[in-house]
């Protein structure tokens, strides 16, 4: 990566968290806001919840292609624009059709600027820094969420309107900065992207990660999602996704919250303990996780997961059954929130990267939007079974299957290591390795490096492979992020 990417790179990162500090502000007051200030009623409130998710899934779908087609920029346009609106919305609703549109508005302008800022690290990152970026990403949209919801729970008043119309004035003016912010970043599209001569009489490789592996590997081009499906890698990457995302962020505001003040019996404010421990995990031990993580193979760090979540659900259910002694139970539910936490930051820097080290160039914002997606329907099904479940009393069956979803996500990961290159599953140890053959295979361009000895290596090959001093060459493109003239 150039060093003017790495400088474009901590703008779009930039961004990012003060996107998340707006946020931050009127997130955990939806719900109160709309049933309580505007008076609307809790029915209109649960409403609103689920335009803001329904939003995403609408829009989702969409994202990629514009993204691919357009570049990210036009969709953190779209997006930031959709935001604003519905965040300026939000402050002056007062009735139930104006709270649903502003929901709506602002559930889906969020929504599209996922992939596009995904899609942007991915292009100002190779395989060598992209799981530090992506940790920094989630690091700094943690504390910005934060650091935004402790300041807006000092500013909040219930009983002044005006007091939530200042909080989503701060989120609408935190999407305008990171608009401003990113205008900065020239993306690189398809005709943009440097070009590495690799032999033609050398089975084509992927230069660094960036290449398209319709390139590397012969494939007839498709459409986005012909492509997708036909990935076999990609499509058990969301399977894995939905699971895992379904066992977390599914359950915190509906199963596990139910079941921590029902079962476990601890207070509201004790909850808030709870949710603070998580993300007080996430902020001191992103980096030092990091530093743990990405030398290791991805699917068993994933793997990993999973049986720490498994321990997570088993130490909340054991919570429910000495709730008799409350400061153990309160330790132990406690710990369920620090212990998701822990998995939250070995997912950072694993997950985001491997969509991207699966999709070809020219789809990546498809593969991001889809995966995007695949978060969402976690978000929508999991508090709809979890509250469910939380309905009719079934603590117990709850408990069960969440530890049997722990277990599907280590299996799943397990499987899925099975279906990825050394260098998918582990860059910084594998190397970079032909797409399409042995996983073992040596690698043709190292991940570091410059473009001199990369040409090198690839000539070197191809008198070895080819056994020819022709040079017939082929070009490769690699995307290089570039700052804005």
């Amino acid at each position: 990566m150039v060093s003017s990417g790495g400088a474009m790179l901590r703008r779009i990162q930039l961004g990012n968290a003060l996107a998340a500090f707006g946020s931050g502000f009127t997130m955990p007051f939806l719900f109160v806001y709309v049933a309580r200030v505007r008076d609307l009623g809790n029915g209109t409130a649960g409403a609103v919840l689920a335009a803001f998710a329904a939003a995403a899934l609408v829009v989702l779908p969409f994202a990629g292609r514009v993204i691919d087609r357009r570049g990210p920029m036009a969709m953190v346009v779209i997006g930031t624009g959709l935001a604003v609106t519905g965040a300026l919305a939000f402050g002056v609703a007062g009735s139930a059709p104006t709270a649903l549109l502003a929901s709506a508005l602002l559930g889906g302008g969020i929504a599209v600027l996922q992939p596009a800022l995904a899609t942007m690290i991915v292009r100002c990152s190779d395989s060598t820094t992209r799981s530090r970026a992506f940790a920094t990403q989630f690091f700094l949209n943690n504390l910005g969420l934060g650091i935004g919801g402790l300041l807006g729970g000092l500013l909040v008043d219930e009983h002044r309107p005006a007091s939530f119309t200042v909080l989503f004035t701060i989120e609408a003016a935190m999407f305008v900065t990171l608009l401003i912010v990113l205008r900065g970043v020239r993306m690189p599209g398809p005709e943009l992207e440097r070009a590495v001569r690799v032999p033609a009489g050398v089975e084509r490789r992927a230069v660094r990660d960036e290449a398209p592996r319709e390139l590397a590997t012969g494939e007839r081009p498709g459409s986005g999602w012909g492509v997708l499906f036909r990935d076999r890698p990609m499509v058990l990457l969301c399977v894995l996704g939905f699971v895992l995302f379904f066992t977390c962020y599914g359950q915190f505001e509906s199963g596990l919250s139910a079941y921590a003040v029902d079962v476990t019996g601890i207070s509201t404010s004790t909850l808030g303990v709870a949710l603070a421990a998580n993300t007080g995990v996430i902020v001191i031990a992103q980096f030092t996780m990091l530093r743990i993580v990405e030398r290791r193979r991805r699917s068993r760090v994933v793997a990993l997961v999973g049986l720490i979540w498994m321990v997570a659900w088993l130490a909340a259910g054991a919570s429910g059954l000495v709730n008799a002694v409350p400061a153990m139970a309160t330790a132990l539910l406690i710990g369920t929130y620090a212990l998701f936490g822990l998995g939250e930051t070995m997912l950072s820097p694993t997950v985001a990267p491997l969509v991207a080290d699966l999709a070809p160039a020219r789809l990546m914002g498809q593969y991001n939007s889809a995966f995007a997606l695949v978060k969402q329907l976690a978000l929508a099904v999991g508090p709809a079974i979890g509250g469910l479940l939380a309905a009719l009393g079934a603590y117990g069956l709850y408990i069960v299957l969440l530890v049997l979803c722990s277990l599907g996500i280590s299996a799943l990961a397990l499987v899925l290591g099975r279906q990825l290159t050394a260098e998918q599953d582990s860059p910084l140890r594998g190397g970079v390795v032909a797409r399409g053959g042995a996983r073992d295979a040596p690698s043709a361009v190292s991940a570091t490096g410059d473009e001199s000895a990369e040409k090198a290596e690839v000539a070197s090959a191809a008198s070895e492979g080819a056994g020819s001093s022709r040079d017939t060459t082929e070009a490769v493109p690699v995307p290089v992020c570039v700052p804005a003239s």
